[in-house]
């Protein structure tokens, strides 16, 4: 049995994540903003559910959540790093306050979240964090602009911090879904930049790709859910685990791509020496 704290758990794929986490045996520290909306989704869990609010851009409240989980279940052993918020829009079209609000969260959240855990993981000389990315945090596309941005972010976060946790026993995974059938390209998860008509046939296409697929998404996010809590009791987890197969074709495809061009650049990037 597991301990798990997981941030954003009152809808989308960490409410999923809680309930297979749930299923299986495990103890759940289940946050959101509305810890109510959270203990309303996963309805009667005994002692084995603690539903607290998190605003993980408030760094006391996550040191509050991290010390409270450890006071009712002796220690944490995962956690998620789920909470996030969506922008789409073109780069030029996002404000300074619209870029700003989604790194709040994605970023700078998840790094108020994770210092404030660390210092229990490292005491136990144990534990996983499983930070939530997406395929758009490896590969980027017209309309995700700002909101790559911050994937990439924590794509480099956790790879660094992977390297820097490992002597100690823990390990950093990060999670890479393809697009799920979640309530994210829904108005309360995904915001919306005011268009510009110059870029009607590369945002434009995006934001109509994105009404005509909200919940018809090919993606089960329960099965998602039970992989991540597969993957979370592997003694060697991955550094990434890309979900789905739109994110397997799409990594795929960068990867070609960055090898052919490095190829097809490679005397001049190696003429470059002293």
């Amino acid at each position: 049995m597991s301990v798990w704290l997981i941030t954003g758990s009152s809808r989308g794929l960490g409410l999923h994540i809680a309930r297979e986490a749930l299923a299986q045996g495990h103890q759940v520290v289940a946050t959101a903003r509305d810890a109510e909306a959270v203990r309303a989704a996963l309805g009667e869990a005994g002692g084995e559910l603690l539903a607290l609010p998190l605003d993980v851009t408030d760094e006391r409240q996550a040191q509050e959540v991290a010390q409270a989980a450890v006071e009712r279940f002796g220690r944490i052993d995962v956690l998620v790093n789920n909470a996030g918020r969506g922008l789409l829009g073109a780069v030029e079209e996002a404000s300074d306050a619209e870029a700003r609000a989604v790194f709040d969260i994605n970023v700078f959240g998840l790094l108020a979240v994770t210092r404030a855990v660390l210092p229990h993981l490292r005491r136990q000389r144990s534990g996983r964090i499983l930070n939530i990315s997406s395929v758009g945090g490896f590969t980027a596309g017209s309309g995700w602009g700002v909101y790559n941005s911050t994937k990439f972010a924590v794509e480099g976060l956790s790879e660094a911090l992977r390297a820097d946790l490992a002597p100690l026993g823990i390990h950093v995974t990060i999670i890479e879904p393809g697009v799920f059938r979640t309530d994210f390209l829904d108005d309360s998860s995904l915001h919306r930049t005011t268009a510009i008509d110059d870029y009607a046939g590369t945002v434009g296409k995006t934001r109509t790709w994105a009404l005509d697929t909200n919940h018809q998404q090919p993606g089960d996010p329960a099965k998602a859910a039970r992989a991540i809590v597969t993957v979370s009791e592997a003694d060697e987890p991955p550094l990434r685990l890309p979900l789905g197969a739109d994110c397997v074709a799409r990594v795929e495809s960068k990867l070609e791509s960055v090898a052919k061009e490095l190829d097809a650049w490679r005397e001049i990037a190696l003429d470059t020496a002293i």
